[in-house]
This record gives structure tokens, C-alpha cells and sequence, in this order.
């Protein structure tokens, strides 16, 4: 319900409520630290407000009209349930300093987040309270919704594009990789397999929704076209852990994150399937609803600190170049 122009605003209300309680104008000018000619001349603004006479003026000095003293009295709880909102919105505030909920995709959650988060609490001033940071490990567009509902302060996403509709930042980037145990017939060619092969393939994979399966999508469309035909899965594994030990079996092709078999590569555990027709590459993102700057508070904290990290851990590779 929309009041009318004729409500003063709180700190006009809180003004003549103090000249109730101080019973005159001047007592409430040093009560409120103003001088008496400040009030006064807001009481007057008051009382062409509101249409109504609050102070009787005399030369013996000024008082409340009965209806001063009405209106005054209604301010007193009008006030009452200001300060209470005040204090809410100052606990609510506080619990947003104190605590912090974020979703992230699997990726993210099982390769990057752990180290974020152990190098956002070495960096906390001492003395001060750590924060409590309740993580939820889910898949993309899960924490999409879980963001856009409410049910997440903050979400890490992995994929092609953007959620609509939220904000973001870019916390870094990442590519796919399509992966076979040693003994896999693909392990041993020196061809590398084409899209359209791929697309024909079996493949474990994360499910629908998740960042692994849409940036896999989005590249066979871009390299064979909107509405491609492509064989079903083998499995579709709700887990990147699972995804990866389902290619150390060998069960068949497995398209998972680098970050996730980077050592499995490495000791030839497993082999990378080269697929030049695609574009797997990805840009991980942070994500929050409601305004364009990150919310305040440890959300805002721990982004600030992310992305710091990135900056330093990139300006760093920079200066190890060796000169051109």
C-alpha cells in the first residue's frame, strides 16, 4: 500500500518524537546535537506536510499541540518497528559476513575449489572469525537454479556461454579432453578422430545439464551442424571421479576435464584421442543474482580473492617467458 504524501519521513518523526520526550524545542536541539533554529524550521516543514499545527508557540516558549502529541505518540511505534527492522537487517548482515552458501559444478568443486578456499582462509586478517563456506557440489545447471532461487549466495559454473539473467565474472578456463585406457583400439592410431566419428561413438560422459556434456554438445554442433545426429552414451556418470575411473577400465571413450586426468596423462595411465574438429575449450565463471558488482560480504571477499590469484598466477607465467 502506497502512503500518501503526507507521512513525514522517520528522522522527521524521530525529531518531534524528541520534542515530546524533551518537552521543548531547544532541549531537543542538544539532545540531537542541531541547533534550536534546525528543528524548528523542520517542524514547520513538518506541519505543511502533514496539513496539521504540531507546536503551539508563545513567548513563554513552544509545546505540542494535542495533535503533536498525537502524531508523536503513533511515531513512537512507528519507530519501535524501524529499529527493529534495523536490527534484523544488521543480524541478517552480520549472518552474511559470517556465513556463505555456494553450489559448483563438479569440476570445479573437486580441482579448483579446495585450493581457493584453503588460500582464502591463509589470507584472513588475524583475529578475525573465519567465515563459515557451506559448499554444495552439483552439476551446471543445477547451480544455475540453486543461484537464480535463492538457495545459493554465489555458483561456480563451467560451459559455453553465460547463465541469463545472473551476473558474473570469468575465474578461468579449462578444455575437455577425450580419453582411452592404453589397451583402447584409439590409443594406438596416429589419425585423429573427426567429429562426425565421435559423434557416432559411445562416450562416457557427465549427464545432461552438466558443463562437461553442454560444451561437448555445443562443439559437434558447431562442427557438424544444429540437429546432428549423435549415438547415445555408454554412461552418463553423475561425477567427473566416476567419468575418470570408468576410462581407467576402459569401458570406452571418455570425454572429461583436463584438470581431472591431467597426472593420468602424464604417467600414460590414460591417452589423449586428438580431435582437431573441435573447439572443447571452456571458461569457467562465477556467478550471483541481483546486482552488477558481487554481493558484499565473504561472497564479495572471496571473489576479490580469486580473481586476484588469477591475475598474479598469469602475470607470473608471463615473466617466466623466455624473451622473443
Amino acid at each position: 500500500m502506497a502512503l500518501s504524501t503526507h507521512v513525514p519521513d522517520l528522522a522527521a518523526l524521530e525529531l518531534l518524537l524528541g520534542v515530546a520526550q524533551e518537552g521543548s524545542l531547544n532541549s531537543a536541539a542538544r539532545a540531537a546535537g542541531v541547533s534550536q533554529q534546525a528543528v524548528s524550521a523542520r517542524i514547520r516543514a513538518m506541519e505543511a506536510q502533514t496539513g496539521v499545527t504540531l507546536v503551539h508557540r508563545s513567548p513563554r516558549g513552544s509545546r505540542l499541540t494535542t495533535e503533536g502529541i498525537m502524531i508523536a505518540e503513533w511515531a513512537a511505534r512507528l519507530l519501535e518497528a524501524a529499529a527493529e527492522v534495523d536490527a534484523g537487517i544488521a543480524a541478517l548482515r552480520a549472518d552474511r559476513r559470517a556465513r556463505l552458501r555456494v553450489s559448483a559444478s563438479l569440476t570445479i568443486a573437486e580441482q579448483l575449489l579446495p585450493g581457493w578456499l584453503a588460500s582464502f582462509r591463509a589470507a584472513g586478517r588475524v583475529g578475525d572469525a573465519a567465515p563459515e563456506i557451506v559448499l554444495t557440489a552439483i552439476n551446471t545447471a543445477t547451480v544455475i537454479t540453486h543461484v537464480t532461487e535463492g538457495t545459493a549466495d554465489i555458483g561456480f559454473t563451467e560451459g559455453p556461454q553465460r547463465p541469463a539473467g545472473l551476473h558474473g565474472r570469468v575465474v578461468g578456463h579449462d578444455r575437455l579432453a577425450v580419453v582411452v585406457a592404453p589397451d583402447h583400439p584409439w590409443a594406438g592410431r596416429r589419425r585423429p578422430v573427426g567429429a562426425a566419428e565421435l559423434a557416432a561413438t559411445p562416450l562416457v560422459s557427465r549427464e545432461a545439464g552438466s558443463g562437461t556434456w553442454e560444451t561437448l554438445a555445443a562443439a559437434l554442433a558447431a562442427a557438424l551442424g544444429p540437429g546432428s545426429s549423435r549415438a547415445g552414451p555408454a554412461q552418463w556418470l553423475p561425477t567427473t571421479a566416476a567419468v575418470r575411473a570408468a576410462a581407467l577400465v576402459g569401458s570406452a571413450p571418455a570425454v572429461i576435464s583436463e584438470l581431472a586426468v591431467e597426472d593420468d596423462l602424464t604417467t600414460g595411465r590414460l591417452i589423449r584421442v586428438q580431435t582437431p574438429e573441435l573447439d572443447l575449450s571452456r571458461t569457467l565463471r562465477v556467478i550471483w543474482d541481483g546486482a552488477t558488482s558481487p554481493p558484499s560480504g565473504v561472497a564479495r571477499d572471496l571473489i576479490t580473492h580469486i580473481l586476484t590469484h588469477r591475475d598474479q598466477r598469469r602475470g607470473s607465467r608471463q615473466t617466466r617467458r623466455p624473451a622473443q
